[in-house]
């Protein structure tokens, strides 16, 4: 009997080495969409709710950001979208949505930020009270509109759309897009799409120079409209962010260079970012040849257990690590996507969400908004939505630009 409980015991532990992968899978997923959904369900009722990005909780040295109290970013609720509906948790993923919904169709235009909370008829921007200068206070970023943001709200409607049939989310995405095309179109250099806006409505400033990861998105909106049988002529302005991506691609390194300056021509050398080498890869038609940026990235952005989100290699970015992950994934490379599997299940703070860093913070080599004086944008050791949200599409296998069908 000895005998056969030890032949047992090994079969066990065999098989759970053998599936090890599953079982780490598994737990984030299981983590990451629980903690999701629970910020959506902690908002009683069944009204739209936009989810705060960050928890409470500053990391060292970092100081107290008011901005970010009750900050709910565009960009972190639309992968919030996503990462519900592949977490199988349609209601929630609709509350979210129908917030983006709201302030994609009644807002001037689509905000970078709004505030947390369940969402009436009208959608707040984000704000505080600052008691020493006596008055209400908001950020001109935060009012302002990324293209690359507008782009993942569009995402966001759109998977609404595959996932319902509701053709009102698909309306939605298409007034996103249409407001892309006459704020942001350029014919500078080789064309594409500019950053957005910055600023409040008093006084917009149009932001000039032009992102990579920006049009990537944009290549993935609007081939995803296309596919949806929108009306519009989608494949041509797909065929224009597109081209804009092929002209950073930089053969000699076989890496995308992260943009444009303020002129639309010269190549923006200064810093390198991670997430478009990742993101370029989830395209659905892109070239093999856009597959040496991970060779690249594995190089220049690589720390201990992950990446970083820029060359200088200053610490773990969670967001880009689990985007990595399910590049990783989507290639068929599950060996390299457990390891950093391993490092992300390492990183869930007491609250449920993934933290951003690992680090108390890191830097981007990036600006904040158009009056940044200096690369201010950071990211610290906070509870992040959109880290968390990354883990669960990475976890989950799902790829952001496709939709489930």
């Amino acid at each position: 009997m000895k005998c056969v409980a030890l032949i047992a015991s090994a079969l066990f532990l065999l098989c759970n080495a053998a599936h090890g992968g599953d079982v780490a899978e598994n737990a984030i997923a299981q983590r990451a969409c629980a903690a999701i959904a629970g910020r959506v369900d902690a908002v009683a009722g069944s009204a739209p709710v936009f989810l705060r990005s960050y928890d409470d909780g500053r990391g060292a040295g970092e100081v107290d950001d008011p901005a970010l109290r009750t900050a709910a970013f565009t960009y972190d609720n639309a992968l919030a979208v996503i990462a519900l509906l592949a977490c199988d948790k349609r209601a929630q993923a609709l509350r979210v949505g129908e917030a983006l919904r709201l302030a994609a169709i009644n807002d001037t235009r689509l905000r970078n930020t709004y505030r947390a909370g369940a969402v009436g008829d009208k959608v707040l921007p984000n704000g505080w009270w600052d008691a020493k200068q006596n008055h209400w206070v908001e950020n001109a970023y935060q009012d302002g509109s990324a293209t690359g943001n507008v782009a993942w709200a569009a995402l966001a409607l759109l998977a609404l759309h595959d996932a319902t049939g509701d053709a009102r989310w698909r309306d939605a995405a298409v007034k996103l897009a249409d407001w892309v095309i006459a704020n942001a179109s350029d014919s500078r250099g080789a064309g594409g799409f500019t950053g957005g806006i910055d600023g409040f409505d008093a006084n917009p400033k149009k932001v000039i120079w032009k992102s990579t990861e920006h049009n990537v998105d944009l290549v993935a909106a609007f081939d995803w409209l296309a596919k949806s049988q929108a009306p519009g002529e989608w494949k041509k302005y797909a065929g224009a962010a597109r081209h804009f991506v092929e002209s950073q691609w930089d053969a000699a390194s076989g890496h995308f260079l992260v943009g444009t300056l303020a002129d639309g021509v010269t190549p923006n050398r200064g810093t390198s970012g991670l997430d478009v080498q990742m993101w370029a890869q989830l395209l659905p038609d892109a070239p093999r040849e856009w597959q040496r940026a991970i060779a690249y990235a594995e190089r220049e952005h690589r720390v201990a257990g992950g990446f970083d989100f820029n060359s200088d290699r200053d610490g773990l970015w969670l967001e880009g690590t689990a985007q990595a992950a399910l590049v990783y994934r989507q290639l068929g490379r599950e060996a390299d996507a457990q390891k950093l599997f391993a490092t992300i299940a390492q990183q869930f703070s007491s609250g449920g969400f993934v933290y951003a860093t690992r680090e108390p913070r890191i830097t981007t080599g990036l600006a904040i908004g158009s009056d940044s004086t200096s690369a201010d944008f950071y990211y610290y050791h906070r509870p992040h939505l959109g880290a968390t949200a990354w883990a669960a599409l990475a976890a989950l296998n799902r790829n952001p630009f496709v939709g489930s069908r």
